[in-house]
């Protein structure tokens, strides 16, 4: 079964996002970016959850026009 939704740890999510890893974590704890799925002492996050982050940053952007 492949994986549709891939998890990516915090250095893989935070470029997506042009953000360090710090800055990063800083917006999870902000709420801008969700909290992560935990797998024992990992912490990871759904790709869709990421990019989900860049499209409501899109709208909000248009709705402030």
């Amino acid at each position: 079964m492949p994986i549709t939704d891939p998890l990516l740890k915090d250095r893989e999510a935070a470029p997506l996002l042009g953000i360090s890893v710090p800055t990063f974590w800083r917006r999870v704890a902000d709420g801008t970016i969700p909290k992560p799925i935990k797998l024992g002492a990992l912490s990871r996050w759904p790709q869709s959850e990421i990019l989900g982050v860049i499209e409501r940053a899109k709208a909000a952007r248009a709705d402030a026009a």
